[in-house]
């Protein structure tokens, strides 16, 4: 068994134009400030993280490394989510992705896929350059407009979406082997990996590429109604990292898991801070570390009533006081007797 490292933050969700959001160092300062050791850098802002020069350069990886060491941080992952989405986007959602890519491709979709691999391959030797050994990010979708088997699908269509689907990230999973460097699929709406079928749909396409692994969130199996504690038994030799998130799902006479085109708010499934939801924690934490995982705990904050920074305050404490220090000795060794192989067939009767 191994103790789960944390607390982090993801800072996605935090980022913004003022301070103390603005900048890698403010936010570090922000972030050491609440109790957390981590961070979780999105590779697409540019206020706070040069994914082309992080490829490039070790200096540059090193200088992020000494701004986070100034505040008693590391970096624990980069992520892609929003490159990752845009290597595969069904022709529905080009107009509702297109301002996740760079301006210059926008509106090409075969312009903006090849600019979004190429950001994934930039991905792999930054994540190289910083020592780190696993990545954040999704999948996308082709089949996603078709979950709902309503018209009945035709015979095939799934499967040539998946095989297209691997046919797209064989090549960059290879690139992340080459790195050493984990891609760890988060499971979720929206995405073709959105369950365990589905992961294990895609991971059957990729040839059960070592690559291809899991970053757990519990949220998104709250709010599909997915036994999120099983999942962890199931799928425990792929998950290579862990969003710590909170949801609810209250289904009512008026909505259900499709959520009536409403507001979060509204919603029957909603996104909460921490302890606020439904997820089993002490389960989850429990299970990771009887797993042995040894991978950090980060903070992804997304709720539809709290002000983010009261979140990222009582995450961190959350976090800290869910994280088991795993024991190094059996809870019984003071009853031990001491005894030998000989004594041991003598007790069995055998010699």
């Amino acid at each position: 068994m191994r103790t789960i490292k944390g607390p982090a933050i993801f800072l996605a969700q935090f980022a913004g134009d003022e301070a103390p959001f603005n900048s890698l160092d403010a936010i570090a300062a922000w972030a050491a400030s609440l109790g957390f050791k981590g961070v979780q850098i999105p590779s697409w802002d540019a206020r706070l993280f040069d994914l082309a020069k992080a490829a490039e350069s070790r200096a540059y990886c090193e200088e992020v490394q000494g701004t986070l060491a100034k505040h008693g941080l590391v970096v624990t992952e980069l992520s892609t989510h929003l490159q990752g989405q845009l290597v595969a986007v069904h022709p529905a959602y080009d107009a509702a992705f297109d301002g996740f890519a760079a301006p210059a491709v926008r509106g090409n979709p075969a312009a903006r896929q090849e600019w979004a691999v190429e950001q994934m391959r930039l991905a792999a030797r930054a994540s190289r350059n910083l020592g780190l050994t696993a990545h954040a990010s999704f999948s996308g979708a082709l089949a996603w407009p078709f979950v709902y088997p309503w018209p009945q699908r035709p015979a095939g269509l799934v499967e040539t979406a998946f095989a297209e689907l691997a046919r797209r990230w064989r090549p960059i999973l290879d690139a992340f082997d080459e790195a050493g460097v984990d891609v760890c699929y988060e499971i979720h709406p929206g995405e073709d990996l959105h369950d365990g079928a589905s992961f294990e749909m895609f991971l059957d396409a990729v040839g059960n590429h070592p690559r291809a692994n899991i970053l757990y969130d519990p949220s998104h199996f709250v709010l599909q109604a997915l036994d999120h504690l099983a999942f962890l038994d199931i799928y425990r030799e792929r998950i290579r990292m862990f969003h710590v998130k909170d949801a609810e799902f209250r289904p009512t006479g008026r909505v259900g898991v499709y959520g009536g085109y409403q507001p979060w708010v509204d919603r029957a499934g909603r996104f909460r801070s921490l302890g606020d939801g439904q997820v089993d924690f002490k389960g989850v934490f429990s299970k990771l570390a009887q797993y042995g995982f040894d991978g950090w705990a980060v903070l992804e904050w997304e709720c539809c009533l709290k002000h983010p920074e009261d979140g990222a305050r009582e995450g961190a404490k959350f976090i800290a006081e869910h994280i088991i220090r795993v024991t190094e000795k059996a809870f019984d060794d003071f009853a031990s007797g001491g005894t030998d192989e000989a004594a041991n067939r003598k007790l069995l009767g055998i010699g």
